[in-house]
């Protein structure tokens, strides 16, 4: 019986809640500076807050400034909000303007620590009070409506429902389906360069968890800054882990995915860099983001790259480190089409490649001459080692430079070597490349290469940067182009690299982010437009995964045929390497010796037993 009249509740529009509804709430009204409209000044008289929350639909609050404006109230003490009502501006604006306007809940009465309850997503109705239920069980004394970007906040009657009560954390809204990253400024100042962090309060709002601390908060990026779409750099004043993340740190990333309309490129990009084996692999989440109580869209929650045991993984240097063993590392390195804006002292470029080069650890403000000269000349040494063929291996870690080359083919982004990021630890010659980084306009999303698969040879050849570097390895080098072949091989057939599982992974974050997208292209309507390199759109959020399906299938063919799939790699055989500088005996599995090297140039592949002293080892040369 009682299921029975749920459903025909339901069926007719009636929650139980509104049924059983808690009563309006009453408390002091403060909120923005009004404006009067009639000479454009700011007023205590006309179209104040107080008109919100008057019970006429007749009269409307609208601030002076045009963004970050709020109507608020009082409550004297905490309520649990269960439900809210809202009806706009009785004119020809005012239904759109009700658009994306966000309810809040706070206990402090500046707001730094509130948390949204609800985001409208549909246009007004005059005369009519549009509702939703909040399913909240924390209590908050401070409540307010914030109105959408440049709206005006322009409102005729906001409503709260509760009752009192401080409540608990158990149950808190889930905006657009994702977790929740909640940004407060000191004074609503919006971040506005690389260099000057705002001081802020942070919460990171899950079903029955908030996180918050204070934090500095700044923009990120280089061409992703100037996208209306912000991209933004969070510095905690505690290390910590957020939404399940190896790493423990101050410093996370907020990527704002504009040009991305899939909004997974990256999460796709990473996951081909796991299944290739590559040491590190960024940490990455979506999330929806909330600045001063205004809805900024979906973006992903990301790893800094930077030194640390579970990011970058290499010895963190002091000032102090300028000899011996300890000048020798870590640094954390881009090849970086960026270089020429970086400071003089975290820059340099190398020889013969004449590629630029930035110094991201130690920072340009805290590394010494010595430091710079060191990691300038080392790097100049391993560049010199690929140009001439002489015991590259060495200084050029060859798995991690091919696993990267993989990645960057497999999703065909044009910036694979405008932006690498490089490292070398203390007491080690070889410079790793990775992790891998920034795919917005991978995955056939650059227009400058369009279409990627009907090209003849790989991307990096008509991408034009740093041609010269990657062939001497890929083109050049017959060795490591056995090795690619292996290493690709292995992810596909070891790995479950494969077109089919890949495209079940889109389908599954599509639904995942299916609520988070149409919010956010409420937010920024670009579906039926060409932003930044898009080379053409869909015009639907499903035809864009579409899109990315269609382009992976077609990927994973083309490299196959380029690559090459060896389908006799088996996890049977013992995956190890000879050491090439290692003195050695090497014989085949009929037990003749070949040679006393690993001549990678002429050996055939196979499967060789490499002697060393009383040790003996199963080697594969691919």
């Amino acid at each position: 019986m009682k299921k029975a009249l749920i459903s025909t509740l339901a069926c007719l529009g009636i929650s139980l809640a509104s049924l059983a509804q808690d009563p309006l709430l009453t408390g002091t009204p403060f909120g923005s500076t009004a404006v009067d409209y009639s000479n454009g000044q700011s007023s205590t008289t006309v179209n104040t807050v107080a008109n919100a929350f008057d019970g006429d639909l007749n009269t409307y609050f609208a601030s002076y400034n045009r963004t970050y404006t709020y109507a608020a109230l009082d409550l004297g003490s905490p309520y649990i909000i269960t439900r809210v009502a809202w009806s706009p501006r009785n004119d020809g604006v005012g239904p759109s303007r009700t658009k994306l306007a966000v309810f809040e809940g706070a206990n402090q009465p500046d707001f730094m620590d509130a948390i949204p309850l609800y985001i409208t997503d549909v246009d007004g109705v005059i005369g009519q009070y549009q509702s939703a239920d909040i399913n909240c069980s924390k209590g908050f004394r401070y409540v307010r409506y914030v109105g959408p970007n440049d709206s005006r906040c322009n409102v005729a009657e906001v409503q709260f429902y509760g009752h009192s009560g401080v409540g608990d954390n158990s149950q808190l809204p889930q905006i657009g389906g994702l977790p929740t990253v909640v940004i407060h400024t000191v004074n609503a100042q919006d971040p506005y360069d690389k260099e000057h962090e705002i001081v802020s309060i942070v919460s990171i709002v899950q079903a029955n968890e908030i996180m918050t601390d204070s934090a500095g908060v700044r923009l990120r990026g280089n061409a992703s800054m100037g996208f209306p779409k912000k991209p933004y750099r969070i510095k905690f004043y505690k290390k910590k882990n957020v939404l399940g993340s190896p790493a423990k740190a101050k410093k996370w990333c907020l990527i704002n995915n504009y040009g991305d309309k899939t909004l997974m490129r990256n999460l796709i990009a990473y996951e081909y860099a796991r299944r290739l084996n590559m040491a590190y692999v960024p940490f990455s989440h979506p999330v929806n983001v909330f600045l001063n109580g205004e809805y900024k869209g979906c973006y992903q929650l990301a790893d800094q790259l930077e030194i640390n045991k579970n990011r970058i993984n290499i010895t963190e240097m002091a000032p102090e480190d300028i000899t011996g063993e300890a000048l020798t590392g870590g640094y954390h390195l881009e090849m970086d089409g960026y270089a020429h804006e970086e400071p003089e002292n975290g820059r340099f470029y190398s020889y013969p490649y004449n590629m630029g080069i930035t110094i991201k650890e130690p920072d340009s403000d805290e590394i010494t001459s010595q430091q710079k000269q060191y990691i300038n000349n080392h790097f100049n040494t391993m560049c010199q080692r690929v140009q001439n063929h002489n015991n590259w291996r060495q200084y050029l870690d060859e798995d991690s430079f091919l696993q990267h080359f993989l990645v960057g083919e497999l999703s065909a982004n044009t910036d694979t070597y405008w932006s690498m990021h490089m490292y070398k630890n203390r007491s080690n010659d070889t410079i790793y490349c990775g992790p891998e980084w920034d795919f917005d306009i991978a995955f056939d999303n650059d227009y400058r290469h369009y279409p990627t698969c009907n090209k003849s040879d790989y991307l990096y050849k008509s991408a034009g940067t740093n041609q010269s570097f990657v062939s001497r390895i890929i083109k050049d080098d017959v060795a490591a182009q056995r090795r690619m072949t292996y290493l690709w091989s292995d992810a596909r057939l070891n790995h479950d690299l494969c077109a089919d599982t890949i495209c079940q992974l889109i389908d599954n974050w599509a639904a995942t982010l299916d609520q988070s997208q149409r919010l956010n292209f409420l937010r920024w309507p670009i579906l039926s437009s060409n932003v930044h390199m898009n080379p053409r759109n869909a015009g639907s959020y499903s035809g864009e995964v579409t899109f990315l399906k269609n382009f992976v299938r077609n990927r994973f063919n083309w490299m196959d045929t380029h690559v090459g799939l060896d389908t006799t790699v088996s996890t049977a055989v013992e995956e190890t390497y000879a050491n090439e500088n290692a003195p050695v005996l090497i014989y085949n599995l009929q037990g003749l010796l070949i040679g006393q090297e690993i001549d990678y140039q002429h050996l055939a592949s196979g499967i060789y037993i490499v002697k060393q002293g009383s040790n003996s080892t199963k080697v594969l040369v691919p």
